[in-house]
């Protein structure tokens, strides 16, 4: 837990799966249509940490506009969907934005997101993560996936840079 501590003093950049990390990875589906759940704690932080010049990215295999959407009105800075491949996703988005894996916190919950938490600097993962992922995570939020686990590890790192609730916080 320290070393996880420590290494958060470094991050500029959170990547984050959206079923079962974003949402408690349960879809209703309703005349054909697929319905998913987002948490107003998790929505806050990320839209704090945007606005605090924080990059966010969404690598999904989904291919839902709504979610999209969303998450673009919430400041993340690209959503990538239906990523068979989520290292080779991961990838390009560190060529394209100039970050290193050590400046990055990714947060998955199953098999798909194992690549991309292996190179990071800081992988974590929701508590009802799979137990490979789980196995494999520098850090395990207390929170289900959908239930402030993103909101978690936000908060946690711009605390320890200082930036959480801070004197400008209420600028906005």
């Amino acid at each position: 837990m320290e070393n996880f501590k420590q290494k958060l003093g470094i991050i500029k950049v959170f990547i984050f799966d959206v079923d079962g990390v974003l949402t408690n990875g349960d879809v209703y589906l309703f005349d054909d249509q697929l319905i998913r759940v987002f948490n107003s704690r998790d929505a806050y932080a990320l839209q704090y940490a945007a606005k605090n010049g924080y990059k966010i990215f969404v690598i999904t295999g989904g291919r839902n506009k709504a979610v999209k959407e969303r998450l673009m009105d919430l400041g993340v800075t690209e959503v990538r969907m239906q990523a068979s491949n989520k290292i080779k996703v991961y990838d390009e988005l560190r060529e394209q934005y100039g970050f290193s894996d050590a400046q990055v916190l990714y947060m998955g919950d199953d098999i798909p997101d194992h690549q991309v938490m292996e190179v990071v600097g800081v992988s974590a993962c929701p508590q009802d993560a799979a137990v490979e992922i789980k196995a494999l995570a520098d850090y395990q939020s207390p929170y289900n996936g959908g239930r402030h686990c993103v909101r978690d590890v936000i908060e946690q790192t711009l605390r320890v840079q200082g930036v959480w609730f801070n004197d400008k916080a209420h600028l906005w």
